[in-house]
């Protein structure tokens, strides 16, 4: 099967930024479940309202860190990510399933969720927080979180839990950048298959 046309922008993911996502993953993953509940609750945190995305969560009485379906959940998005993002060169696109990316794409358009919505200016890296862009916790019940929102603030979560993960003279601007760069890859191959068939 040829790569979507879309993946033409995945050659730009370098040999340096695959270094480096390879080498911070094998750290992170040696916990992985701890990360991906950390990743999940930094989301919260961020964009409280965004537990009302989860329907095990809307009803729910269990704290967030002892939820099973959460961690779960967690577990399956977060190492999906970086499993995909740790490919990423190797494969020459993303390598998540087809099966796998195809619900994706089915959830985000079930959701409501619009190619626009993907959208962020490539100098939009979210390496420190901005008032802009984490509004207060009124604004963000007014917004109703609006999904080009929760992207960054996925993509600013992911970041933060792999940041923390790593010792601190790992992190540099260059690793911040060549995770930002595998997440876009992986939000692109979401949207081709939200697309509808020829």
């Amino acid at each position: 099967m040829a790569p979507p046309e879309g993946n033409s922008a995945m050659v730009s993911f370098s040999e340096e930024q695959e270094a480096l996502v390879l080498k911070s993953w094998a750290i992170v993953k040696k916990d992985s479940a701890d990360h991906a509940l950390r990743f999940f609750l930094k989301i919260f945190e961020i964009a409280p309202s965004a537990k009302q995305m989860f329907s095990f969560l809307r009803d729910s009485d269990v704290p967030l860190e002892k939820n099973p379906k959460l961690k779960t959940h967690a577990m399956s998005v977060f190492v999906m990510t970086c499993e995909a993002a740790a490919q990423l060169r190797k494969a020459g696109k993303i390598t998540v399933r087809d099966t796998t990316l195809k619900r994706l794409g089915a959830s985000h358009l079930k959701y409501g969720v619009a190619d626009a919505h993907f959208e962020a200016s490539p100098s939009h890296q979210l390496y420190h927080p901005s008032i802009d862009l984490f509004p207060t916790l009124e604004e963000d019940r007014q917004r109703k979180l609006s999904t080009r929102f929760m992207m960054r603030v996925v993509r600013f979560a992911l970041l933060e839990t792999i940041k923390e993960a790593v010792p601190a003279d790992m992190w540099s601007p260059e690793m911040n950048n060549a995770w930002t760069e595998a997440y876009n890859q992986l939000v692109a191959a979401i949207k081709l298959e939200m697309k509808p068939a020829a």
